[in-house]
């Protein structure tokens, strides 16, 4: 697992709501890789240990949701009903799981997401992953969950182009990756953000190898907000934040 504290974020904003969150053992990768090689075996051979795993957990009640917080798996995981179709034995079930299946910001927008604290002095550049918005038409949710927390959003020029990690591009194409990656970063220092979001670890990975503006999962962003700990790599502007919370306190007393 490359960043565990995404994990650990999304957990405590559901807990913070009231959702209870299941975490199975049992599941593994959600076969997107093995996918995007055209090695369809493996692919489906990951979305059944996947599906029996989260239907093992339905023994006593149905679950209410699959939260994902990697939007190319997100992607795929959405599209197990479609993968599985002439899986017998796995039809249903896979089409049921695709179903249910959520991005945790899908999920997150039917909550108040109000901070205790003013945060509009940190802006952010929010990159939209592919897989998130042309994979699943993922657009406003993310960007409406970071206004609502407080912080102040800015719009990446190109928004719509890919940041070059698309799954196994860079690894397999990483000429083109590198002209892709090179644009966006040029894209991002036009909009001036202290920090970069994304729902996609992928992405995450791709970027901060072109830049020192610090990028993190946009989970982690809505949990600092909400009282969690500050990401990793923003120790910097914890100052900025609670210098224009002094000052709304002494305003208000």
């Amino acid at each position: 697992m490359l960043r565990p504290e995404i994990n650990d974020a999304t957990v405590r904003l559901l807990a913070r709501q009231g959702v209870e969150v299941i975490i199975t053992s049992k599941a593994g990768c959600c076969g997107a890789l093995v996918h995007h090689l055209g090695k369809e075996k493996s692919a489906i051979e990951a979305a059944k240990l996947n599906i029996d795993a989260w239907y093992e957990l339905t023994r006593d009640e149905p679950l209410d949701a699959v939260i994902i917080n990697a939007s190319g798996c997100g992607t795929v995981v959405k599209d197990y009903g479609h993968m599985l179709s002439q899986e017998a034995g796995y039809a249903r079930r896979a089409l049921e799981i695709s179903t249910i299946t959520k991005d945790i910001t899908e999920f997150l927008i039917d909550y108040d997401q109000d901070a205790p604290r003013n945060w509009s002095s940190i802006k952010i550049a929010y990159h939209s992953a592919c897989s998130m918005q042309h994979g699943q038409s993922i657009n406003d949710e993310p960007r409406e969950l970071l206004r609502q927390a407080g912080y102040t959003i800015v719009e990446i020029p190109e928004g719509h182009i890919c940041c070059g990690s698309a799954g196994t591009y860079n690894i397999l194409q990483p000429e083109l990756a590198d002209q892709l990656l090179k644009r966006k970063v040029e894209n991002i220092k036009l909009a001036k953000p202290d920090v970069i979001a994304t729902g996609n670890i992928g992405c995450i990975t791709q970027i901060s190898r072109g830049t020192d503006i610090p990028i993190v999962h946009t989970v982690e962003l809505l949990d600092w907000a909400l009282g969690g700990p500050c990401p990793q790599g923003l120790e910097s502007l914890q100052d900025k934040v609670k210098s224009v919370s002094s000052v709304y306190a002494v305003a208000a007393s």
